[in-house]
């Protein structure tokens, strides 16, 4: 786990807007997430968003931004609304956190 405001280290939070949910769009992100080596989690919102927060390098945080632009095969993204920020160092894994989405 990251130690709080680590140098070098950023945080990201993403919604991502359009046809992403019941697509596997979470899981998409969970995995690429994982391998980047990146903490924090995504879920489905209430409102049909997909919001995903994440600590990591800034490089690898840019690489899962463009992965959310693009989203997986049968999704499709409208707009990323993002604000980053500096890690806070809490999470200690990447995980899918349970939303309001009746698809869960």
């Amino acid at each position: 786990m990251a130690e709080p405001s680590a140098p070098g280290l950023a945080s990201l939070d993403a919604i991502v807007r359009g046809r992403v949910q019941g697509v596997g769009f979470r899981y998409f992100v969970l995995d690429l997430a994982i391998g980047l080596g990146l903490v924090g989690w995504v879920a489905n919102m209430p409102d049909g968003t997909v919001r995903c927060v994440a600590e990591g390098s800034r490089r690898d945080l840019e690489t899962l931004l463009a992965a959310l632009g693009t989203g997986p095969l049968g999704g499709r993204v409208d707009d990323v609304q993002v604000m980053w920020g500096v890690a806070r160092g809490v999470f200690e894994r990447f995980s899918v956190r349970s939303g309001g989405h009746s698809g869960d």
